[in-house]
């Protein structure tokens, strides 16, 4: 079929496909940084100060080949740096050291190396989101196997926002900590934010619950790394099961609401979890309060994430519920309402990809 456009059409068409082949640049990239992650080549870097082609390759198990091309790669793309003095086998690359804790430091704030393990994931389930959304079905969150690729994307917000400031602006809640409080931590994942809060908090309990059996694994691994396996317990269970009961202080659910296939369920599970006086914490998105198009940069990623990963993780039920990743503060509210709570409060911390909600009631 052939278009013909009108000159003012034509323009509007070269700006759109200019944008399309920005993304695919974009994409590819994120592609070369997860296999220079994957196979540890920006820490053997870094290690080696410097390297030519022949040296990363020594050092890192690879083929020379492999190794030039990923150097020249990533040197175009202006993530490496090379002197230019050589020929193509003697150029030496480095890693500067301000682009050092992107991709090697875990607890960075700058950390995102991890982000790119998504990309390969989207390939492995590719046959299951068609049929999904053919058929209106899902797909396991255990099936993309991003769980250790989540864990590090949320890992330095954790380290250096939890406990630093999350939590003073609950004073109560920091308070029963300091105190020997009990904690619940919902949809844990592999755990960072329950062992960060045992390890500043050495007189409270932790426990952790998720669905996926890898992340309670890498949980159960990371408290005893730490030291705190004796006062942090992970298990795996469905937080929407009312069989679930406790005296906990606090309650939290982190960025794992909109997956959940029966939100309404996993919210009143978490207000039966919670002691008369004690709080419920819900965080989810950082998204604009009603749709609007185009969207920011911010929404944009949002809605990515959703249509290639978190709506189809939580349509995995008969009776799911489907939320997506861009859960608005409305939509929140609602669930909590049908939950039981009385009252949905969000709190004043300013985060550039997640609100915080108070649940009571």
């Amino acid at each position: 079929m052939t278009i013909e456009l009108t000159e003012s059409e034509t323009e509007v068409a070269g700006a759109l496909a200019e944008k399309i082949f920005g993304a695919a640049i974009a994409a590819f990239e994120l592609g070369s940084i997860w296999l220079g992650d994957a196979l540890g080549l920006y820490g053997t870097l870094a290690d080696a100060g410097d390297a030519s082609p022949a040296d990363l390759a020594k050092a890192a198990g690879i083929h020379e080949r492999y190794a030039r091309e990923w150097l020249e790669q990533q040197a175009v793309a202006g993530i490496v740096e090379v002197a230019l003095d050589g020929d193509e086998t003697t150029r030496r690359y480095r890693l500067p050291r301000a682009h050092q804790p992107v991709f090697i430091d875990p607890d960075s704030p700058f950390a995102l190396a991890g982000a790119a393990a998504f990309l390969p994931s989207i390939g492995r389930v590719a046959d299951q989101l068609l049929d999904a959304y053919r058929t209106g079905g899902g797909v396991p969150f255990a099936d993309y196997g991003v769980h250790d690729a989540q864990a590090a994307i949320t890992r330095p917000m954790f380290r250096n926002e939890l406990v630093q400031s999350w939590i003073p602006a609950l004073p109560e809640v920091e308070t029963a900590l300091r105190n020997g409080g009990k904690v619940a931590e919902i949809a844990c994942g592999e755990g960072i934010a329950a062992v960060t809060l045992a390890t500043a908090y050495p007189e409270s309990t932790v426990d952790g619950y998720d669905l996926d059996d890898a992340s309670i694994a890498a949980a159960r691994r990371n408290a005893a790394d730490a030291g705190v396996e004796d006062r942090v317990r992970f298990e795996v269970a469905d937080a929407s099961d009312d069989s679930l009961a406790g005296a906990y202080d606090f309650v939290a659910i982190f960025e794992a609401l909109h997956d959940a296939t029966r939100p309404v369920e996993l919210l009143a599970t978490m207000r039966r979890l919670c002691k008369p006086g004690g709080t419920v914490l819900v965080v989810d998105e950082r998204v604009a309060d009603a749709f609007t198009a185009p969207g920011d940069e911010m929404e944009r990623f949002m809605y990515a994430c959703s249509v290639l990963h978190c709506l189809p993780v939580g349509m995995t039920s008969p009776d799911a519920v489907g939320t997506g990743t861009v859960i608005r503060p409305s939509t929140i509210q609602h669930y909590a309402e049908q939950a039981g709570f009385d009252s949905v409060v969000e709190i004043a911390l300013d985060h550039p990809m997640w609100r915080f909600y108070r649940l009571a009631g």
